[in-house]
């Protein structure tokens, strides 16, 4: 078998270009236990595309890695790229126009998935239960007054940006003060603001992946938040997080799971996802199961969710990616 140069890219927007690079050190150790594969590591900068000697780079639409006194041609690409640009589905358009195969979902579904409102308009649209919300184009008076009523309503909601990952420029709150101010900070990170109901709920996801020609599902995990408290950027990523991940939930009926599993599917078929994503549900105290978001490239640090939950299912992370690899 001819061997195969994978470009692996990592960095991007600077909310989460720190997370991005300790997802591709997991990646990367993995690849380098795969046969007839060999990488090379682009950062994505604020100025540019940069090898790991600090060599600046760039990519054609000819799918050629272009450095300083050579380049190479490029058979795969991993966008390992939290948020900006690449949950965004700006880099899988530039690999799309280059023919240049890659991990994970296309520009439209990406896009789609990475604003919190236009994934809850198609999950509306595909009848799939999610938290009640409103959301927000402005900050106008009539904005703000269909967001307080929203508050009276509810008594507590979350604020969150629009178009943004790992929790960031998103508040919890209950009171009107508190409001207008998340409001004012959400809009800071997004062009639209989403509000949504605050409910008591335990936090469950799956991860939904193709393998050797199917989808897979994993028995949901769960996140539990310090009391009182939601799963912030700082819970997800800091080692001093108090929150505490289970990689298989406990106390779930069959039914539950059978549920969280028809949703996966017809989630990850209706909005066209491909290779992985991360599925995040709510789980109500009466029983009620909502979707609540689908991250199309979830973190791989070294206490992230998704690759354990694809190894507790019966796979390794190495063999997923060889299987990625070789079928394009």
């Amino acid at each position: 078998m001819n061997t195969k140069t994978i470009m692996l890219l990592c960095g991007g927007g600077e909310s989460e270009h720190e997370i991005s690079l300790k997802s591709s050190k997991y990646i990367e150790e993995n690849l380098n236990n795969i046969p007839n594969v060999e990488y090379i590591k682009v950062e994505i900068k604020k100025n540019g595309w940069y090898c790991p000697n600090d060599d600046k780079v760039s990519f054609d639409l000819d799918g050629n890695l272009n450095m300083t006194t050579s380049k190479l041609k490029i058979d795969y690409v991993i966008p390992c790229i939290h948020g900006y640009p690449g949950e965004t589905g700006d880099i899988q358009s530039l690999l799309k126009m280059s023919n240049t195969p890659y991990l994970g979902c296309d520009s439209e579904s990406s896009k789609i998935c990475f604003n919190k409102v236009t994934t809850k308009l198609w999950f509306d649209a595909l009848g799939i239960k999610n938290t009640p919300y409103i959301f927000l184009q402005d900050q106008s008076e009539d904005a703000l007054l269909e967001a307080s009523n929203f508050l009276f309503e509810h008594e507590e909601v979350f604020v969150k940006a629009a178009s943004q990952g790992s929790s960031i420029g998103c508040y919890k709150v209950d009171n009107i003060g508190e409001l207008l101010e998340s409001i004012k900070k959400a809009f800071t990170y997004s062009d639209v603001v989403l509000i949504e109901k605050c409910l008591k709920v335990r936090e469950l996801e799956v991860a939904a992946y193709e393998m050797q020609d199917q989808l897979h599902v994993s028995f949901p995990g769960e996140i539990i938040a310090p009391q009182n408290s939601h799963y912030t950027f700082e819970e997800k990523y800091s080692a001093d997080s108090q929150s505490v991940t289970h990689v298989k939930a406990s106390n779930l009926t069959a039914q539950q799971v059978e549920i969280i599993d028809i949703l996966s599917r017809k989630a990850f078929k209706f909005l066209n996802l491909k290779d992985l994503s991360r599925i995040d549900f709510f789980l109500t105290e009466d029983g009620e199961i909502y979707l609540n978001e689908i991250n199309t490239f979830p973190g791989m640090t070294e206490i992230s969710m998704f690759p354990k939950m694809l190894i507790e299912n019966g796979h390794s992370f190495q063999e997923y990616l060889k299987d990625k690899i070789n079928a394009e």
